[in-house]
């Protein structure tokens, strides 16, 4: 099942240790059934219904520490949490601990050097409402309620990639509880080959207390939606192919297969162009005569708009399924194999979205970081959302069909941020047998016993 965890057995805890623990943390250490518990436990994606046998909502490093010491004394399994947004759920548990980072939420803007060093508690929302009163951004997640920590750890696509990298390219330090319990620092210059892991390599190596972010002078950008029927889409899409071929890093455009709030289908664009004012118009005039658009939404709205723009697609609580892969190239048969299978999406909420990359992602050596796909002109995203568990089955089969008619033109590789615990999401074909085995090798340096195993899992 994806909604439950595959360790349940929990050991014997003395309520007495417990009590200890919650003496020892600033946060709170929450039981089942305690004031609390019931809303702490529960993430984004509305398939995880999962009960740690405690979770510590940590107030700072000292109560990471404390935590990950009970939870290795007592051999309880461990999740960590940061946003919670990740749509394998791998931030909650079965019977372990939670170890909960939401309430860590410190943020520290250096305007003059263009850094920001923030706490892993963080979304993307409150971040970029810290940064923007300055006027400046990074490259984070197109839902203001992602966290920061796992969209970085995993790589970090966002509108500003590709003309200033993903979120793990911009990261310059981490702050990282190792799994023997020491904080330490990762940055190019210290723990070099673990800062190289936590570019794409998720949460594998250890709990990030604090990043520090480079910074970006981004205000107002020219975004939105525009909408063409989807008896278009054939045309749109292949039009837009040669409109984004020679599109500057300035102009991230997203092709999306998807039916609106009021009913119809559509092949949509979603537009962020944030270079010069004077050049925006004419950079993106191209996306508005791929057809005839019902609807145009593109128009100037600061950074902040746009990324709080398609959270009502995202509600939380939903039920959530998604397959992806990186294509290198947009051929006709990919867009044809899309198109075809959009018309059997089983309800409103499912969609498929082409997320544009190249530009400063593409310039990034492959064996720089962790992360794969740099070399891809996109990642196709397929997701089935939906309310009922009595349409589990139907949505994700159609999921699981929808990603196999693609399979043919995905190049390889997998963003590891999609990954949804499947058995059939293998990591290790997600990292290519080079760069798992040079992450193997970091796994067992730094958390041998694989007490971070909660997530897309590197095994030591």
């Amino acid at each position: 099942m994806l909604d439950r965890a595959t360790e349940t057995t929990v050991p014997d805890v003395d309520p007495g240790a417990i009590s200890t623990l919650a003496g020892q943390v600033r946060g709170r250490v929450l039981r089942p059934r305690e004031d609390g518990y019931e809303a702490t436990r529960r993430v984004w994606n509305g398939m995880i219904d999962r009960t740690p046998a405690l979770i510590v909502r940590c107030a700072g490093v000292a109560d990471v520490l404390r935590a990950l010491e009970f939870a290795r004394r007592h051999d309880l399994i461990i999740a960590v949490r940061g946003g919670g947004h990740n749509v394998a759920g791998n931030a909650v548990c079965d019977g372990g601990l939670a170890i909960d980072l939401s309430s860590m939420k410190g943020l520290r803007v250096d305007p003059h050097g263009r850094s920001a060093e923030a706490q892993g508690g963080l979304t993307w929302g409150e971040f970029d409402h810290e940064t923007q009163a300055f006027g400046l951004a990074t490259t984070g997640g197109l839902i203001t309620t992602t966290g920061i920590a796992g969209l970085t750890l995993g790589g970090g696509i966002g509108w500003l990639g590709r003309r200033f990298g993903l979120a793990c390219d911009n990261l310059v330090s981490a702050d990282v509880v190792t799994a023997d319990g020491r904080l330490v620092t990762a940055s190019a210059d210290e723990n070099a080959d673990l800062f190289w892991g936590l570019h794409g390599g998720g949460g594998n190596f250890g709990i990030v207390t604090s990043f520090r972010y480079r910074l970006h002078p981004v205000t107002t950008v020219l975004a939105g939606l525009i909408a063409y029927p989807i008896a278009q889409a054939r045309d749109v899409l292949r039009r837009y192919r040669e409109a984004i071929a020679a599109a500057p890093d300035e102009l991230t455009a997203y092709a999306a297969l998807l039916t609106l709030p009021d009913g119809p289908q559509v092949a949509a664009i979603l537009a962020c162009y944030s270079g010069p004012a004077e050049r925006a118009e004419r950079v993106v005039a191209p996306l508005r005569s791929l057809g005839q658009p019902l609807a145009d939404t593109v128009g100037p709205v600061p950074y902040t708009v746009l990324q709080s723009m398609y959270d009502a697609g995202s509600p939380p609580g939903e039920r959530n399924y998604w397959k992806s892969g990186f294509l290198r190239e947009l051929h006709d048969e990919a867009i044809d194999a899309l198109i075809e299978h959009l018309a059997g999406a089983p309800l409103p909420h499912s969609n498929m979205v082409l997320e544009h990359l190249g530009g400063a992602i593409a310039r990034v050596p492959e064996d720089d970081t962790a992360f794969v796909g740099r070399s891809a002109g996109f990642n196709a995203l397929i997701v089935a959302a939906w309310q009922d568990r009595s349409d589990d089955d139907t949505s994700i089969a159609w999921a699981r069909r929808a990603h196999q008619a693609l399979a043919p033109h995905l190049h390889g590789g997998v963003y590891v941020n999609y990954l949804t615990g499947d058995p059939g999401d293998r990591v290790e074909a997600a990292y290519g047998a080079a760069r798992y085995a040079r992450l193997t090798a970091l796994k067992r340096k730094y958390d041998p016993d694989n007490v971070f195993r909660l997530n897309q899992n590197i095994r030591p």
